[in-house]
């Protein structure tokens, strides 16, 4: 089994900007791929998530420079917080503050209570689709015009006349872009056409296998490979609570029993072996990359278990 490893974190749930920068720099320690972080400006469950929000990319660009092997990213930022122009400045502007290790997931939002609480547009599902189109075909195209020269967009959303289309990113010729979701038609139709991952979010391996499949499907409609385009990386999210002991696994799984507004979830719950278990069975059905989810920014000896007694297996 041949898996890279990343940490996903939700800061939302309640999370400062130093519980992150000490939490990002022990993944770096422990040897995991990368820092992710969800983009979300509101807890989800009753309780409010003290201090509050923080701002995925103020907090991902300080990391940049207080990190320097793990890649950094989101999972995933919503199209309706930000325009697409200046997002394609930020995102590049933090790759290069990082040296070039950054990764956008972006996607169309959901979560109607954060936007209705801070005052932000909330169109319809089909209008948040239609703008995340828009928004990756600006993004990438601003990323990949030549320096010296000027892009243009006109759609129905979005219009971009003559931007000089800078900063560029580091990485060349665009920082790897993840698209990811349960969406059974638009999501693998944009991942094929856009991304550099897919990625199925903290469901079974049965559904992400199906979600896999839905994915291929669309590269083979949309030319992919006859476009020369790489494949597609797959990857999978995993809520872990990891424990070595019957009462640490019971103290880190009892967050994921709090009710929230999140999608039902397929964690994993038990000891190393478990985990050990479920990433063989996601590997098997197509995915070399996972994203494990964990909860609590304080508990580092999570973090420690994991690389000690699962990274080595994989």
């Amino acid at each position: 089994m041949s898996l890279r490893i990343c940490i996903f974190t939700e800061p939302h749930r309640g999370a400062d900007y130093e519980d992150q920068r000490r939490f990002a720099q022990h993944v770096e320690d422990c040897g995991f791929e990368g820092f992710f972080r969800a983009d979300h400006y509101q807890a989800m469950g009753a309780d409010p998530g003290l201090p509050g929000p923080t701002d995925a990319w103020v907090t991902l660009g300080a990391l940049a420079r207080e990190t320097s092997r793990i890649r950094l990213g989101t999972l995933v930022t919503s199209t309706t917080f930000r325009l697409p122009g200046p997002l394609a400045v930020t995102v590049a502007q933090v790759d290069r503050m990082s040296g070039g290790r950054v990764e956008l997931g972006l996607g169309a939002g959901w979560y109607a209570r954060e936007h209705t609480s801070y005052g932000i547009p909330f169109p319809p599902v089909a209008e948040r689709f239609d703008r995340l189109e828009e928004q990756l075909a600006v993004i990438t195209g601003l990323w990949r015009t030549p320096v010296g020269e000027r892009f243009s967009h006109r759609g129905d959303h979005y219009r971009l006349v003559d931007a000089p289309a800078l900063p560029k990113p580091v990485q060349s010729p665009a920082p790897p872009i993840i698209v990811g979701g349960r969406g059974p038609k638009r999501t693998p139709e944009l991942a094929a056409r856009y991304a550099d991952e897919f990625n199925m979010p903290f469901k079974s391996v049965a559904e992400t296998a199906r979600a896999y499949r839905r994915v291929a499907e669309a590269c083979d409609r949309t030319g992919r490979a006859v476009a020369g385009r790489p494949p597609l990386v797959l990857s999978a999210g995993v809520v872990a609570a990891i424990g070595r002991t019957d009462a640490e696994v019971r103290r880190r799984a009892a967050p994921l029993h709090v009710k929230s507004a999140l999608p039902p979830e397929d964690p994993v719950i038990g000891s190393p072996a478990r985990l050990v278990e479920r990433l063989g069975e996601f590997a098997a059905v197509g995915a070399s990359r996972v994203h494990l989810r964990l909860i609590d920014f304080q508990d580092l000896d999570h973090l420690e278990l994991i690389a000690g007694e699962v990274l080595p297996q994989l």
